[in-house]
């Protein structure tokens, strides 16, 4: 539908608003799907009547849209259950649970159960998640809230919450105008005319004799319509008359009559031109499906395909009344293009691709040569995600594939891309493959689809959306285009070419969806979803290799290509002739390559050439200005703007990126964010309002105790923190070179005073006689769970409420000390056991339903809502000192153990599947890679075993490499980094990064300088960009996880209390935690059996900064400290 008739629907909106009509109005707000009600969607929960609220919601999203839509369904048919139990309407109850919930048991089937098992409690408020549910009236109301947020954030209501600002009877206003306009062309216009009808034009019935008297403004009366008792059919009528609307139904007309079609639509054109057409209606019928005069009721309503064909026809020019709209011209300067260069970003290998985010303007992704996919968050230059080549399922490849991967050189990414609400990623490789990755959480690509799409190379891939249904186009060296499914499943191949198609173009213009698609020998085809063949068959200007986009409002066509010769053209296409509109010059003969272009800001072009970025004014033929970015550039760069237009991304020779940016480009890049964007399908607890509180005295609290939900899903963008946005204006007389900060030498941060960060300390954990000696989240991130020296484990849970909506963890509100009505402790069995040599353990299920631990004795299996013992086992001796659950199968246990053995268990069946040896000394650290297929294991031996999952045969052993002639004694942990390869090695001597598919060690540091004492713990942030370390002196470092850099010390003094500071007794964190969500908190446990969680200053908003390093070799003035130890490192790679 075209902006203007868009733009009608919302005049008649508030025209029926107006009368009264509130019935028709959300009826169109619910078909148009062009404005929510919120206010009517308000009443409409407020009431209960979930029918009516389903059936709105439904003209705007469906349940499996994305993960905001889904979160929305489950909310308000959760609520409908839970009204319906506390009914005590069972029947109806199980109705909903069958017919309305039982779609979510695929996303989260333990939620589903959890769920289900409602149906057998007498009042679901004996459930303890579920206790401090409320009546009726409040849960809705704190359900609203939840829903606003998640219907703002949804990419599919964006510009579609606000109502146009509308003058009172604008429809009314532009009839009044209309019939004046009328009345002025009358041919005997009357004083006083009489307008009996709007359904014919007005004219006045000529009077008897001369008439001169000036035309009076006709005006539509203003009295309220009065509503009939029944309607007359609605006849249909004129669209406006408007050029560029005309030009956009239009589009593609001009393509068709001047290529020369392909066969299948010759007949049809000539058939069509021997068809009689009035003149009068000849352009009309082309442009627009008007109405014959004769018969005004009749609508001429086509299908796609028919519209297209019509467009076939060739037609005389005729004269037609339009009225052309002038392109909006903006002030605009040389400082609005980004030339100036921010940083550069080492990528490891050459980078084939790039794409940034739809709506998170600075997140980046980026393919490369060695076939890796990596996701930058340029605020923070930090890598949320790196996922090397892989194939997924050999066995569904074809044979040809299975053939080739074998003895050609590696598969290279040839094109990423994001959908368009940015939910999934698309990847398509230089051999046969795509794949799809669902974007669920700033570090989270989760394997989507993998399909064996093309025979050879996959040479683009972009999304569409042919009838609303989100789907993928790829063409490859096999010269088809295919277009598919988010399920796999092939709906359309296209076959025409008679080279290998390089590039495709989905596009839409009002309801024609179509696609254009350019091949290696110059031809462009266009092509509707149908199985009818290309409509084009066009030669791109000197048979380049071409490449198409629209500029970003989708009104103006480009190409950029190179032909075989090496000649490049770059120029802008007129749609409604087919015909090139406009040739850019300034581009350099003789490329070695084909060269690569982007767009923005619907005003300039950018393509990458001679070692330069070369910039055009769309509406200028000649260039711009160019820029080398500092130099190190390829000869044909890779270029990419973000959809704001302030960065662009540029490849450089030795396998990195530069980011370059305009003025608005430096304050967005300067801007400190969290990265938890996402939330996902919470259990109950999480998903109700609990209101609690805590006793402890919450440290650092600020004037407005209220911490900013960072993890909400409410949030579609980056919510800027500590930045006043009134200070942030930007002066437009400012050049780009005085906005980008002058280099300042580097300073590691130090965080010594309370007041530098926040921080709570957990109600009632100080306990002298057992220490903290095992710390863990609760994977909602919820909770904290503590287990102390005395085999003791203590819950802490953070309750929904003003001061803290997301019902996260947060160092801004103390939690509640959680436990059952039943008073009981989650207390293992020590009896019998010395616990001074007594090694706790403890792992948590990955719904956080239950809890395995041990101190000294057995394993006993805990059931976190009522704190009761489900079953023990692993009699000692030996004692387990390490427990870790399969990441696939909670059911399978991996217990490690006092005497050097791993036990594999099985809980359900109660047995020990395997036995592993391979170490000296007892276990100290187990932890799984899915992606490699592998357990690693660490033992106080210092020894590093790698076993296979499939069979549990050990395939490696590696020693941990100490500096010194130390004894190997004390604990050693192992945690793999989110990309499932890189590991994270820690004994009190170092830190070190392995990378776990080779056991080759990438990486050491060692206690020195500011933090010279033994390390006691340390663990990966949730994103794995930092490392936070914990020291025998107190110390805290907070570590970058690529480079273990320091770039931030928290000294014992900023978190300490002053008595623990002056005592006898060192204090200092015994064991770290880190938020699963959150990457700038983690948790400390002390010797006191105290348990604290700390953050940043919401006015920092991250824990220091990185020295600066230019791809991996630092350029600024750092201690010893700050480094990683490279010249050892490198020392020690040379023995």
């Amino acid at each position: 539908m075209s902006s203007l008739s868009r733009e009608l629907v919302f005049l008649i909106l508030q025209f029926l608003e107006e009368e009264k009509f509130k019935e028709s109005v959300h009826r169109l707000e619910k078909e148009s799907g062009f404005f929510f009600n919120m206010k009517y969607f308000e009443e409409k929960i407020q009431a209960g009547e979930w029918d009516e609220v389903e059936k709105y919601l439904s003209g705007f999203t469906k349940v499996d849209d994305n993960r905001y839509s889904m979160k929305i369904f489950f909310e308000i048919r959760k609520q409908k259950y839970l009204e319906a139990l506390d009914r005590q309407d069972k029947p109806k109850a199980v109705e909903i649970l069958v017919s309305d919930l039982r779609v979510f048991s695929t996303f989260n089937e333990e939620l589903f159960k959890e769920i289900t098992q409602l149906l057998t409690l007498g009042n679901f408020r004996e459930n303890e998640q579920l206790s401090k549910y409320g009546d009726t009236k409040t849960a809705r109301s704190i359900m609203l809230i939840e829903l606003k947020k998640l219907i703002e954030a949804n990419p599919l209501f964006r510009d579609k919450l606000v109502f146009p600002a509308l003058k009172t009877s604008r429809l009314r206003t532009l009839i009044n105008q209309s019939l004046n306009w009328q009345h002025q062309l009358c041919k005997n216009p009357r004083p006083n005319p009489d307008i009996k009808t709007l359904f014919t034009d007005h004219t006045c019935t000529p009077s008897n004799g001369p008439h001169t008297s000036t035309p009076t403004p006709v005006t539509l009366p203003v009295a309220a319509v009065v509503k009939p008792t029944a309607y007359s059919s609605l006849g249909a009528h004129t669209p406006f008359s408007v050029g560029a609307a005309a030009a956009n139904a239009n589009a593609l007309a001009g393509w068709m009559v001047n290529s020369s079609v392909s066969s299948s639509v010759q007949a049809a054109v000539v058939n069509a031109s021997s068809m009689p057409v009035p003149q009068n209606q000849g352009v009309a019928i082309l442009k627009h499906p008007r109405t014959p005069p004769a018969a005004p009721s009749m609508v001429d309503y086509q299908t796609a395909d028919h519209e297209f064909m019509k467009r076939l026809r060739p037609v005389q020019s005729i004269e037609e009344v339009a009225y052309p709209t002038s392109r909006q011209q903006s002030s605009w300067s040389l400082d609005d293009l980004p030339r100036t260069v921010a940083f550069t970003l080492h990528q490891g290998s050459t980078v084939t691709s790039m794409d940034f985010h739809p709506s998170l303007h600075t997140l980046l992704l980026v393919g490369s040569s060695n076939g890796d996919i990596t996701l930058w968050e340029l605020m923070s230059r930090e890598r949320l995600v790196s996922k090397p080549f892989k194939i997924w399922d050999m066995t569904a490849c074809s044979l040809q594939f299975q053939a080739t991967i074998t003895k050609d050189k590696p598969i290279s990414v040839s094109r990423v891309t994001w959908s368009p609400d940015g939910s999934f990623v698309g990847v398509a490789f230089t051999k046969h493959l795509i794949h799809l990755y669902a974007y669920t959480a700033p570090n989270d690509l989760r394997q989507h689809l993998e399909v064996d799409a093309h025979s050879g190379a996959v040479n683009d891939l972009a999304f569409a959306h042919p009838n609303k249904q989100l789907c993928v186009v790829t063409c490859g060296d096999d010269k088809i285009i295919k277009v598919w499914e988010l399920t796999g499943r092939k709906l359309y191949n296209f076959e025409g070419h008679v080279a290998p198609v390089y590039s495709i173009c989905p596009h839409y213009k009002e309801n024609i969806q179509f696609i254009f698609s350019t091949a290696t020998d110059g031809k462009i085809k266009a092509w509707l979803y149908d199985n009818l063949g290309s409509r084009v068959d066009y030669d791109a200007p000197g048979h380049s290799c071409t490449t198409m986009l629209y500029s970003a409002d989708g009104s103006r066509l480009f190409s950029c290509g190179t032909s075989k010769e090496g000649d490049s053209y770059l120029v802008e296409w007129n749609e409604s002739e087919g015909a090139i509109k406009r040739a850019y010059s300034g581009l350099r003969k003789k490329s070695a390559g084909v060269v690569q272009f982007d767009t923005t800001q619907n005003h300039f072009l950018a393509v990458g050439e001679d070692n330069q970025i070369k910039f055009w004014d769309m509406d200028n033929n000649n260039v711009l200005t160019s820029i080398d970015a500092e130099g190190g550039i390829p000869n044909l760069p890779r270029l990419r703007f973000n959809k704001e237009g302030n960065l662009l991304a540029v490849t450089t020779a030795d396998n990195g990126f530069k980011i370059l940016v305009n003025a608005a480009g430096v304050k967005s890049l300067k801007a400190i964010e969290s990265t938890a964007y996402f939330e996902g399908l919470r259990p109950p607890v999480e998903s109700t309002a609990i209101k609690a509180s805590g006793s402890a005295s919450v440290t650092n609290v600020n004037a407005v105790n209220c911490k900013l939900e960072r993890s909400s899903p409410a949030r579609s963008t980056p919510i800027i923190l500590g930045v006043d946005h009134l200070s942030r204006s930007f002066d437009k007389q400012r050049s780009v070179e005085d906005a980008v900060d002058k280099p300042k030498p580097w300073l590691l941060t130090e965080i010594q005073d309370p007041i530098q960060c926040q921080q709570v300390t957990m109600p009632e954990s100080t306990d002298t006689s057992s220490k903290v000696v095992r710390l863990l989240y609760t994977n909602s991130g919820a909770g904290i769970l503590a287990l102390g020296s005395n085999g003791v484990q203590k819950l802490w849970k953070w309750g929904r409420n003003e001061q803290n909506p997301s019902g996260k963890a947060t160092a801004s509100v103390a939690p509640l000390h959680w436990q059952p009505n039943s008073g009981l402790l989650m207390a293992n069995d020590v009896s019998g056991v010395n616990l001074e040599e007594a090694i706790p353990c403890i792992a948590l299920s990955k719904n956080d339903s239950y809890v395995t631990s041990a101190c000294g004795g057995k394993v006993s299996l805990f059931n976190m809502m009522t704190f009761k013992v489900m079953t023990t086992f692993m009699a000692t001796p030996p004692a387990s000192t390490f427990l870790a659950f399969h990441p696939q199968d909670n059911n399978i246990l991996a217990i490690g153990m006092e005497d050097s053995t791993i036990h594999i268990y099985n809980v359900r069946v109660d047995e020990v599947k395997s036995k592993l040896k391979g170490h000296q000394k007892r276990i100290t650290g187990l932890a799984f890679s899915t992606n490699l297929n592998i357990l690693v294991s660490s033992g106080a031996d210092a020894q590093l075993c790698v076993w296979s999952i499939d069979t549990w045969e050990k395939r490696k052993s590696v020693a941990i490499h100490m500096v010194s002639a130390k004894a190997t004694v004390g604990e050693t942990r192992v945690q793999f980094h989110s990309d499932q390869i890189r590991l994270l090695v820690v004994h009190e001597t170092q830190l070190a990064i392995y990378d776990a598919s080779k056991m080759d060690r990438i990486r050491q540091w060692l206690p020195q300088d500011a933090l010279p004492a033994p390390i006691s713990h340390a663990a990966y942030s949730c994103n794995s960009q930092l490392i936070y370390a914990a020291f025998y002196d107190g110390n805290i470092g907070v570590f970058d996880a690529d480079s273990l850099r320091l770039r931030c010390r928290i000294a014992p003094s900023a978190y300490l209390p002053q008595a623990d500071l002056n005592g006898s007794q060192a204090m200092y964190p015994l064991v770290v935690a880190v938020h699963p969500q959150e990457p700038t908190q983690f948790a400390v446990g002390l010797g006191d059996g105290s348990v604290k969680v700390i953050e940043p200053k919401e006015s920092e908003g991250k824990w220091g900064s990185s020295p600066p390093v230019d791809n991996g070799i630092p350029n600024g003035r750092t201690s010893s400290s700050t480094t990683s130890n490279h010249a050892l490192d490198q020392m020690q790679r040379r023995e």
